[in-house]
C-alpha cells in the first residue's frame, strides 16, 4: 500500500539503493514495501514454477524466475513468478542468464494471499 505522506523519488535513485528484505517495489514514484510470504503463499509458488518448467524450460520455449525485479513502463517491481520466453532472457557476456531484467516479463503471476485473520 502507498502511503499518503511517502516521498517521492525517481526510478534511477530506488534501483540505486540496497536491496531490502523482503523486496520493495517501485510504483508511481512511491516505494512499496511487499509483504513476507505465508507458507501457503510459498507453497503455490514453488509448485506453480515447477510446473511450468515442467512444461516449458526443456524445449527451450521459457523459463519462471520467483521473485525477480522487473523494470518496465518507469516501475520496478517483483512478482512471484515472471515467466520469459527463452530467446527473450537476457544473456550476460559469459553466455549466463543476465542479473538485470530490464523488459517486461512475458506472463506476470501474482499469488492472492487472502490476509489472516489478525490482519482482517
Amino acid at each position: 500500500m502507498v502511503q499518503k505522506n511517502a516521498i517521492t523519488i525517481s526510478l534511477e535513485e530506488f534501483l540505486q539503493r540496497p536491496e531490502t528484505k523482503p523486496a520493495s517495489e517501485y510504483i508511481n514514484g512511491q516505494i512499496v514495501p511487499n509483504p513476507v510470504l505465508q507458507g501457503h503463499h510459498s507453497t503455490i509458488q514453488v509448485e506453480l514454477t515447477a510446473a511450468i518448467h515442467t512444461v516449458l524450460k526443456k524445449p527451450r520455449i521459457a523459463r519462471a524466475y520467483t521473485e525477480l525485479r522487473c523494470v518496465l513502463g518507469g516501475w520496478a517491481i517483483v512478482p512471484d513468478i515472471s515467466v520469459f520466453q527463452g530467446e527473450r532472457i537476457p544473456v550476460g557476456s559469459n553466455g549466463e542468464v543476465g542479473n538485470v531484467f530490464p523488459i517486461a516479463p512475458d506472463w506476470t503471476i501474482e499469488i492472492f494471499s487472502p490476509p489472516s485473520k489478525s490482519e482482517k
